[in-house]
């Protein structure tokens, strides 16, 4: 597999996606990205910037914390939440 020049649909600037990419991507079940690495970066940061976030309370320490889903409570059928360190925590155990 060799390395491939795509155009970004953006910018219309054109980026190298490596073999090594293409491996990852067809590893992980992925199309070819269709942005450039800096476009990418750009739309991802703009979403995260328009998410509207929710304050909450973590189940596992009580610490006030936000998130960007309404949160229910578990009779509504919600699941419970927990602040970065918990979320973290909880993900490296």
């Amino acid at each position: 597999m060799s390395d491939q020049e795509l155009t970004c649909r953006d910018c219309g600037q054109t980026f190298t996606f490596t073999a090594g990419e293409q491996e990852f991507y067809a590893s992980k079940g992925l199309q070819a990205p269709q942005r450039c690495k800096d476009c990418r970066a750009n739309r991802k940061t703009q979403r995260f910037a328009t998410r509207e976030m929710h304050d909450a309370v973590c189940a596992n320490c009580g610490a006030a914390c936000q998130v960007p889903f309404k949160p229910r409570s578990i009779e509504e059928g919600g699941k419970p939440i927990l602040c970065n360190d918990c979320f973290k925590a909880q993900r490296a155990a």
